[in-house]
């Protein structure tokens, strides 16, 4: 088994892609796991169905039950069983992620930029072809909390696969989400994830992308994600109930919650959106404005919307993507004299205040005209004042 982790380690080896993650008709658990027979793994669900019974979001039970698979597929390529795991083998995922193909990083067309790439006009680089090491963090989270789950109810090791920081625990299971986050020393196994500032599209770009949008309702929506801050997937949600016309706002339902909350927006993207709404119809109540042009009528997916930016892309040479257009709102909010960083917390829903303080920057692109003022400025000329004579300066400061 050294060999075979070792060569994990190395890259040599590849672990099968067996077994399933599916959806069931029961609300708690949402998910299972399947083996490579089809039968569900029996330790992984009551682990989620506990997870959705602590009100986490069906979305969250499935991202855990596929951080799940992906461990279960490691321990049946080693041979070893769930309950007799070790931090041999936690080790051993992390170096398989490490030097892993993300299978969603593959790319079918040749012309595609290489992965870690940068884009020449953005500054952005693209998706490396392996996992994130964020994503390589919240595998090891998943894994630890699945075996902290069983050693409650007194199944599986003694001691939990996955080292973890006892101190950081606990400081960050008591902080003020007002103050700033401690700074200790990660944890054994965990990936060092870089802190980046967030990327904004330049008003100049951002004026090429919006005119790159062929149809009212790919304008309507970039111009609602730039002018109110919302995620990809709650603008996609809003139905006609959720427009309020007249106040300039409408409601969506926050991420990761059930709250239904207001959000601006500008009225250039309200007079869009409702030329948009005459061409195709107002759909049913309860029905998302956003929908399908092409095949049966359906509510636009984030993939179709996705696919929309994509498109766009390709004709610009960027590579933005339908989050910027949220960094895009953010920043420009964060940084208008009229607006507070309260006040712009509020608008983005913003769980941590130091979360809403990272857009308070300035970045190069954006200050182009005034760089181009600065360098284009006359030399300033030494002069004096009438009566005084400029030997007696050079003799006395040099020069």
């Amino acid at each position: 088994m050294q060999d075979l982790c070792r060569d994990l380690i190395e890259g040599r080896a590849i672990v099968p892609r067996v077994g399933s993650v599916i959806e069931l008709e029961t609300v708690h658990p949402r998910y299972a796991v399947l083996d490579a027979l089809g039968n569900p793994v029996e330790p992984v669900v009551p682990y989620l169905r506990e997870l959705a019974l602590d009100d986490n979001r069906p979305l969250t039970g499935r991202s855990y039950a596929y951080d799940v698979l992906r461990w279960y597929r490691l321990l049946w390529f080693l041979g070893v069983p769930w309950d007799r795991a070790t931090e041999a083998e936690a080790s051993a995922l992390v170096g398989w992620l490490r030097v892993a193909a993300n299978p969603q990083r593959r790319r079918k067309n040749p012309d595609t930029p290489p992965p870690g790439s940068v884009n020449a006009r953005t500054g952005k680089r693209y998706l490396k072809a392996g996992y994130a090491p964020a994503t390589i963090n919240h595998s090891l989270t998943v894994v630890s909390s699945f075996y902290a789950f069983h050693r409650r109810h007194n199944r599986g090791p003694l001691v939990n696969p996955v080292p973890e920081s006892l101190a950081r625990r606990r400081a960050l299971a008591h902080r003020d989400p007002d103050t700033a986050v401690p700074v200790f020393r990660r944890a054994r196994l965990r990936q060092r994830v870089r802190q980046t500032d967030p990327r904004a599209i330049p008003d100049a770009m951002w004026d090429e992308l919006f005119a790159a949008m062929t149809h009212d309702r790919d304008r309507a929506a970039v111009l609602l994600y730039v002018s109110s801050g919302s995620r990809a997937g709650e603008l996609l949600g809003v139905t006609p109930g959720d427009i309020d016309w007249a106040g300039q706002q409408f409601y969506v339902v926050t991420k990761g919650t059930d709250d239904r909350e207001p959000v601006p927006a500008s009225p250039q993207a309200l007079v869009i959106l409702a030329a948009y709404l005459d061409q195709v119809g107002l759909p049913a109540a309860h029905e998302p404005v956003f929908r399908t042009r092409r095949g049966p009528d359906k509510p636009l997916s984030y993939w179709a919307m996705r696919r929309v930016l994509q498109r766009a892309n390709e004709k610009l040479k960027t590579n933005w993507t339908l989050h910027d257009l949220r960094h895009t709102a953010a920043n420009r909010m964060a940084n208008d004299p009229n607006l507070t960083l309260a006040q712009v917390r509020a608008i983005l829903r913003h769980t941590d205040l130091a979360t809403t303080g990272r857009y308070l920057n300035a970045r190069v692109e954006d200050l182009f005209d005034a760089l181009q003022q600065h360098y284009n400025r006359p030399r300033v000329e030494r002069s004096f004042a009438p009566g005084y004579d400029p030997d007696d300066f050079k003799a006395v400061f040099g020069g």
